[in-house]
């Protein structure tokens, strides 16, 4: 199935070649025009190859038509948006285990990950019935086929790296996170007894957010920084993945904004262990 990205690659592709078509060229005249191989020329006409903006711009004046470079580049600029929007429907169009096999590798790729998470526990810290819960909601939800059991075992393969050296793992969550409960009680009980002993590992800091806590900048959404390259943002109905600096580097203040009023160390484990206690009215009810 073409996704939106090959389609509008493949538009832009036919733009390419509709104007050296107006200007009675051949692929082999503008490919020596350009100083290109002829095979880089097919690949951009077709479709199977992403222009740079020097390429736009070079084809634009072989052509004899600089004034369509604007509208070539507002075309990349779009195939830029498709590719970093990642509609759920497609991505988790066979359950989720393809999804958490994306994200081992981005782990094991990564020495740094910083994330912030409103209301769920970060994947890297859950439990496997929690995040089994977490899975089989979000099938339901989604309308997917429930793969959670491979799901969960490349969720708990991908926590492997929380005991690599080299990697350092920086979270905050917002407290209600502590008390959101996708799953059972005794499941919740658990997974909060799991983040109580992380609190203060080598590798691992984790932050939360305390209510009633003064921000410098209010929690927008849950987002993850896998160094300097990538940010990775979760919505109800995509996920998009920034590359740009200015991107990065915004969200990096964000982060660094939100982590002046986290609470670490003991304060923290006293607030997992506040949110723990408040299972057990829950339990006897």
């Amino acid at each position: 199935m073409s996704t939106d990205f090959q389609t509008a690659r493949e538009a832009l592709g036919a733009r390419l070649r509709e104007l050296r078509v107006e200007a009675g060229m051949e692929g082999k005249g503008i490919a020596a025009a350009l100083g290109w191989q002829t095979s880089k020329v097919s690949r951009l006409q077709t479709g199977k190859q992403t222009p740079s903006r020097d390429d736009l711009t070079a084809w634009a004046h072989a052509v004899g038509r600089p004034d369509v470079e604007g509208e070539l580049h507002g075309l990349l600029a779009a195939l830029d948006m498709k590719q970093r929007h990642r509609s759920w429907r497609r991505s988790l169009a066979g359950g989720h285990r393809g999804r958490q096999e994306i994200a081992v590798r981005q782990t094991e790729d990564t020495k740094l990950i910083r994330g912030l998470e409103v209301s769920r526990i970060p994947g890297l810290f859950q439990t496997p019935e929690y995040a089994r819960c977490v899975f089989d909601a979000l099938a339901d939800f989604r309308q997917i086929p429930p793969t959670t059991d491979a799901a969960v075992e490349a969720r708990m393969r991908r926590q492997e790296a929380l005991y690599t050296p080299g990697k350092t793992f920086r979270f905050l969550l917002c407290e209600a996170a502590l008390y959101h409960r996708p799953c059972p009680v005794d499941v919740m009980a658990e997974q909060l007894d799991r983040l109580y002993n992380l609190v203060g590992q080598r590798r691992i800091e984790l932050g939360i957010l305390p209510f009633g806590a003064q921000l410098r900048r209010s929690p927008p959404h849950g987002f993850w920084i896998y160094d300097r390259r990538l940010v990775i943002v979760e919505t109800i109905s995509e996920e998009l993945w920034l590359t740009g600096d200015e991107d990065i580097a915004l969200y990096e203040r964000a982060f660094d904004w939100l982590a002046e009023s986290a609470e670490t160390g003991p304060r923290a484990r006293q607030l997992i262990g506040r949110a723990r206690a408040s299972l057990t009215s829950l339990n006897s009810a």
